[in-house]
């Protein structure tokens, strides 16, 4: 039986999903305010949280909630549902986005309003910014997708929403020999012009991401080749369109498939071969961040 853990934004839910049947059951109540990005390791769930907004007077849509304060935080429970925790209790993170993994013992995660990429590890200790970014009144400095592999770091800085100003980037996850982390020099600017790219994962030399941004080319699941040092990423193939606000996704190399989550409450199981897509769950709410159970 294949599983995913599902976050619920505006009820701060996480779900288990059985993506055979579609159905699916509350693993936590009450997560904070606005999860966002989830793993599982060894029998625990990690997650983000953007913490809670301030609604902005006279606008509309999304654009009304400003996450621009630090009430985003990094918690735990175990995977039966016992033994939750702050790893980092609301207030450090400004508005903590999607989360990966490296397996070897820290989690990675965007903070969008802090416009960073953070590390840590699996206790919260040894805190770290990867990359600051100066502000940028246009949203192109705010990182929100991040994956990783053995050398680098990947994230998505999504800019404007639909503004076809989104990019992905990578840096190495260790500083060459005789140089300081405030002298870093080797962050890569490999897709630029994308419509408005979200969550990342590295699978057997492939990037995939989804991208929420105005069609054709938004609401989209995409992959491309990792491409060598020093060179630009070329054009991605396009795995689904026609997705509601593209969000989370996981890679399910065993099955020949990803899963893609949206705002607009769907989890989309995308064959990896190209031979189409079907909807395994609709939950009813806006999912953001998905993980498989293993």
């Amino acid at each position: 039986m294949t599983e995913l853990l599902a976050l619920g934004l505006a009820t701060r839910t996480i779900f288990r999903v059985d993506v055979a049947r579609g159905h699916a059951k509350v693993l936590v109540k009450d997560t904070a305010y606005s999860p966002d990005g989830v793993v599982l390791i060894d029998g625990t769930v990690y997650w983000t949280t953007m913490g809670r907004p301030e609604r902005l007077a006279g606008v509309d849509g999304e654009a009304a909630f400003d996450y621009s304060a630090p009430t985003g935080g990094l918690h735990a429970i175990g995977i039966d549902g016992t033994g939750r925790r702050d790893l980092l209790p609301a207030g450090t993170i400004t508005s903590g986005k999607q989360l990966a993994t490296d397996h070897r013992g820290r989690l990675f995660w965007g903070d969008r309003e802090g416009r960073r990429v953070s590390s840590c590890r699996l206790d919260g200790s040894g805190y770290a910014d990867i990359v600051v970014n100066p502000p940028a009144d246009d949203g192109t400095a705010e990182c929100v997708g991040v994956a990783v592999d053995a050398e680098h770091v990947y994230w998505t800085q999504k800019g404007p929403p639909k503004g076809g100003l989104g990019r992905i980037f990578r840096a190495r996850r260790t500083m060459p020999a005789g140089q300081t982390p405030d002298a870093r020099t080797d962050v890569e600017e490999l897709w630029s012009g994308l419509p408005e790219p979200i969550d990342l994962e590295v699978v057997d030399g492939m990037l995939y991401w989804t991208d929420r941004g105005a069609e054709p080319d938004g609401n989209t699941l995409n992959r491309a080749p990792i491409p060598a040092r020093g060179e630009r990423g070329s054009p991605p193939e396009i795995l689904a369109r026609g997705l509601r606000e593209a969000i989370g996704l996981a890679v399910d190399r065993s099955a020949g498939l990803t899963y893609v989550s949206d705002l607009g409450g769907t989890i989309v199981a995308v064959a990896l071969d190209g031979t189409g897509d079907r909807v395994v769950a609709d939950l009813g709410q806006m999912v953001t961040g998905i993980a498989l159970v293993r």
